[in-house]
């Protein structure tokens, strides 16, 4: 009996281990969840259609459905799926309360950092919602795993305290002259002020800037005979802190580390002197009265009114409205020096972004869903992404030369980028890739050279990360959380009050001590700690 159980037994394991060997042949290998076999190279990833869902954050500019992009790309792999697009200023909300509910999508695609946290990562991770993608990565995705082997510094940031990677970057292949290597979107001078001011020289210490912004605000650059201008401007001072900061010695407006040292930056006498020169400013009207309540929209229609004389955006025809050649006569912001900080600095991104695509428990096939996205860390796959597939923004002027030329943008849009995000995700969110320069269009333009020239000249040769990309322990972010939901919300309201003389700079040292009193000193310890962590890992 014994004998004849043996042989069954053996029998059985052959006909495993056959099947098993027959797959790996066939570069093919059947999910444990859908009974489908996962092509491990080329498309379609798999023979048999399969449906899976994914959230992600809409910019409303199209239905995931009906872009050409994703419905060219489910042709190409044989995966279908539905999408759950809630808008931008709602997505954080919608993906906590799917995670709450357990009712996740089997992706959850492009969310960033500030919506799928690192936090969100390890503690979704350890209950077993995210699950880990090194295995996944070794076995199915050649493009990432090339990349971990090649840059080390993404590994290290994107793989948790527990060893495992629970989501995948945005990794910027090529940041010289980028505007990868923005940590904000700059600052841009009106061009047309600037002529019309016989202005020859950007300022470059804070004297200098004030100076400029007076003579904004009393000698009518724009010319209309009124007293309309609004020398500089902001939106609660989220887009333009990073560069006032920087002239005062500050690179983050938080945690920040300092020739290996971590500091918090807003308790420091340089962040002082920051809110000094800045009421400054507000009180003297050269800073926008509306700063802290206007809208996006309200700045926007303030620039192209032609009222602002240095504003933040991505570009500067974002907000006057000007054509990308008019735009190439608005110079980008030098980085200032102060009375505090003669050394001139500049926060840089890291170039990589977290928390972009993450696979939970309920995915019925981890293997083809990173099979999927693999192919967007190719050069290839991210040019598709980016660009389209063929005639839509793009066509071949030369296949076999390799070279392309641009497919004029249909009427209706007020810019080729509107009409691009209709055709792809890849547009105003965090869509996984990685990304470098475009090829085959030949020469850039005037404008993508005059960006790249400002970049490398005004951000690039002054740039310091800030603080790394690290990950605390489940113990450590407890704590951390106790301490920073306050903290941050009281300095924030205290920013605003400093800067718009609601509250008196005399009461500096008030403040301070409340910080002292909110375990500030326990907050940078961990965050020190975790910066040597990352400091010493391999």
């Amino acid at each position: 009996m014994k004998k004849a159980l043996t042989m069954i037994l053996t029998t059985v394991l052959a006909i495993i281990l056959l099947a098993a060997c027959s797959a790996d042949k066939g570069k093919k290998v059947t999910s444990k969840a859908v009974d489908v076999a996962i092509n491990k190279e080329g498309f379609p990833i798999v023979d048999e259609k399969i449906k899976l869902t994914m959230m992600a954050p809409g910019t409303g500019m199209q239905e995931w459905k009906d872009m050409e992009t994703l419905k060219a790309y489910a042709e190409m792999t044989n995966m279908e799926f539905t999408y759950n697009t809630p808008p931008l200023s709602e997505f954080q909300t919608k993906l906590n309360l799917a995670f709450a509910s357990g009712d996740i999508a089997d992706i959850i695609y492009a969310a960033g950092t500030s919506n799928l946290t690192p936090a969100m990562e390890v503690d979704y991770g350890k209950q077993g919602t995210l699950l880990p993608l090194e295995d996944l990565i070794d076995q199915y995705a050649p493009n990432l795993k090339k990349l971990l082997e090649e840059r080390p510094d993404v590994k290290k940031s994107i793989t948790t305290v527990d060893g495992h990677i629970y989501s995948l970057p945005i990794v910027n292949s090529d940041m010289e002259g980028s505007s990868a290597s923005w940590y904000k979107g700059p600052l841009w001078y009106n061009g047309q002020w600037l002529d019309a001011l016989g202005v020859e020289e950007l300022p470059k210490t804070t004297d200098e800037f004030y100076e400029l912004m007076k003579r904004f605000k009393t000698e009518d650059p724009n010319g209309n005979g009124k007293a309309d201008e609004i020398p500089l401007l902001d939106v609660k001072m989220n887009s333009s802190r990073a560069w006032f900061l920087a002239a005062f010695g500050i690179k983050e407006w938080g945690i920040e580390e300092k020739d290996g040292t971590v500091r918090y930056a807003p308790k420091e006498p340089e962040y002082k002197e920051y809110l000094t020169f800045m009421n400054k400013l507000f009180e003297e009207k050269l800073l926008d009265p509306e700063t802290f309540s206007q809208s996006d929209e309200q700045k926007k229609a303030k620039g192209q009114a032609n009222r602002l004389g240095i504003f933040p955006d991505w570009f500067s025809f974002f907000t006057t409205g000007e054509t990308e050649e008019e735009a190439i006569n608005n110079p980008m912001f030098y980085p200032l020096t102060s009375s505090v900080s003669k050394e001139r600095i500049v926060p840089i991104s890291p170039g990589i972004t977290r928390g972009t695509f993450s696979i939970t428990k309920n995915n019925p096939s981890p293997e083809a869903s990173i099979r999927w996205i693999d192919y967007f860390y190719s050069q290839e796959g991210f040019e598709f992404l980016n660009q389209g597939p063929e005639g839509l923004t793009w066509e071949w002027d030369d296949k076999e030369a390799g070279t392309k030329k641009k497919i004029p943008t249909p009427e209706g849009f007020e810019s080729s980028e509107d009409y691009r995000g209709t055709v792809t995700p890849d547009y105003g969110i965090a869509a996984p890739a990685l990304r470098g320069a475009i090829e085959g269009f030949g020469d850039k333009s005037d404008f993508e050279k005059f960006v790249a020239s400002e970049t490398l000249e005004k951000i690039d040769q002054f740039g310091e990360v800030p603080f790394p990309l690290v990950y605390l322990t489940a113990e450590e972010q407890k704590q951390v959380n106790t301490i920073e939901v306050d903290l941050k919300s009281y300095v924030e309201q205290m920013e605003a009050k400093f800067i718009t003389g609601v509250e008196p700079l005399t009461n500096w040292d008030n403040y301070v001590d409340t910080i002292e009193k909110m375990n500030i000193d326990k907050y940078i310890e961990i965050n020190q700690n975790a910066y040597n962590r990352w400091a010493e890992s391999k």
